[in-house]
């Protein structure tokens, strides 16, 4: 029993900062949306102009992810997530001190750059270390959704009490704490890096069955992310014009309703991870892209109240597809390029929300445009599943079951 306490250990600490972590990203990546408006006030600087100094930064969150993961690859990922948090919280400082616009575009960049660490390293390296892999990443999926949830929260309560700058700052001296706290916890080998844990591989065994496994994630991740990014940038339009009357003449009616929506879908990971834990994880994989469809669908005709409903549930089946394809990936890669392997996933993930904010604008240029993008996004759903169909069979889930 004692020898089996420091794995567990390791594990409950691995899952607490890759938490944190996701967490910390997804706050950073969208809190200068609202540090952006007291800055139009005090720089005297036109929204459109403060805006696009953000342009860079948040490109380089899925431009570097390639690189990011090769280097964790080849060197340490407890050594890269320590600096994620260190590097994070100190652009996030130099952002607050910046004197000016052209200071304030470098720090951004600098924060972008940190940002770009998290997906390719933290959620491989939670696959390696975790006891049950589904679990830990629907766990760790609700702190993501978090992150989005409180961002406005955290600025718009820092910036009113103490100022933009402040709101900066503060974040990140929490997140260099947080990485001199994991940095400790690596010294005194109660964090390590995974390297050799035994989990059972949903991977097929030979290297061509591997291979096309990686093949066919390539098409599914890709299609996924574009009916997320899709249906993100949309959704508060659709309310808007779906909920006429229902949600007020203001933005907040319609802000509440999207919110309390990716609530529940971040909350539905948990059980999703369940799921990946117990049952074959293309089965679960599968079954979740193909029930948007119908929804998607759905979404395309339905007004008024009843489209909170589905629209949350159109959702919360894209996300329940993450525990699964998560495992799925990191299984079908080597075991020494799985951070390469989420590199590649989060250029895919990352690069497909130009494309869907095109899409998006070109359907609601024209009339009767939702409902074809909906029905176009039910389309590209089906096809999706279609080809999961094409991964290996007869694996088994991703963690033994537990005997009654």
């Amino acid at each position: 029993m004692l020898s089996r306490m420091p794995a567990v250990s390791s594990s409950r600490l691995s899952l607490i900062f890759s938490s944190a972590g996701h967490g910390y990203m997804h706050l950073f990546s969208v809190y200068f949306y609202l540090v952006v408006l007291p800055l139009e006030r005090e720089w005297r600087l036109p929204y459109s102009e403060l805006i696009g100094l953000w342009t860079i930064g948040s490109l380089l969150i899925g431009a570097l992810a390639l690189p990011v993961g090769w280097i964790a690859d080849r060197w340490s990922a407890t050594g890269m997530m320590v600096v994620f948090f260190i590097g994070l919280g100190g652009a996030s400082i130099a952002c607050g001190l910046a004197p000016s616009p052209a200071w304030l575009w470098v720090d951004l960049c600098l924060l972008g750059t940190f940002a770009a660490i998290y997906h390719p390293v933290g959620l491989p390296w939670l696959v390696r270390t975790a006891r049950t892999r589904g679990k830990a990443l629907g766990i760790n999926g609700i702190f993501g959704s978090a992150g989005v949830a409180t961002a406005g929260l955290v600025a718009g309560t820092l910036i009113d009490l103490f100022g933009w700058r402040t709101a900066f700052v503060a974040p990140g001296a929490v997140s260099i704490a947080t990485g001199l706290a994991m940095w400790a916890c690596v010294r005194a080998g109660l964090v390590t890096d995974g390297a050799g844990a035994d989990h059972p591989r949903e991977a097929p065994a030979s290297r061509g069955d591997r291979r096309r496994a990686f093949g066919v994630l390539l098409v599914t991740m890709f299609g996924g992310a574009l009916i997320y990014q899709s249906t993100l940038a949309v959704l508060p339009k659709l309310f808007e014009v779906r909920l006429a009357g229902l949600v007020g003449t203001g933005t907040f009616g319609i802000g509440a309703l999207v919110a309390v929506a990716y609530g529940i879908a971040g909350l539905s990971q948990i059980a999703a991870g369940h799921l990946a834990d117990r049952y074959p994880l293309k089965r679960v994989y599968v079954i979740a892209i193909a029930c948007q469809a119908p929804l998607l669908w759905t979404a395309a005709r339905v007004a008024g109240l009843p489209l909170v409903p589905v629209a949350t549930a159109m959702i919360v089946a894209n996300t329940a597809s993450l525990p699964a394809e998560n495992i799925l990936l990191a299984d079908a890669a080597p075991a020494r390029q799985q951070s390469l392997a989420f590199g590649v996933k989060f250029v895919l993930s990352f690069g497909a929300a130009p494309l869907a904010i095109r899409v998006v604008a070109f359907a609601t240029e024209h009339a009767g445009g939702l409902f074809w993008l909906f029905a176009a996004l039910a389309i590209t759903s089906a096809a999706v599943a279609l080809a999961a169909l094409f991964l290996p069979s007869g694996a088994r889930a991703s963690a033994p079951a537990v005997p009654a």
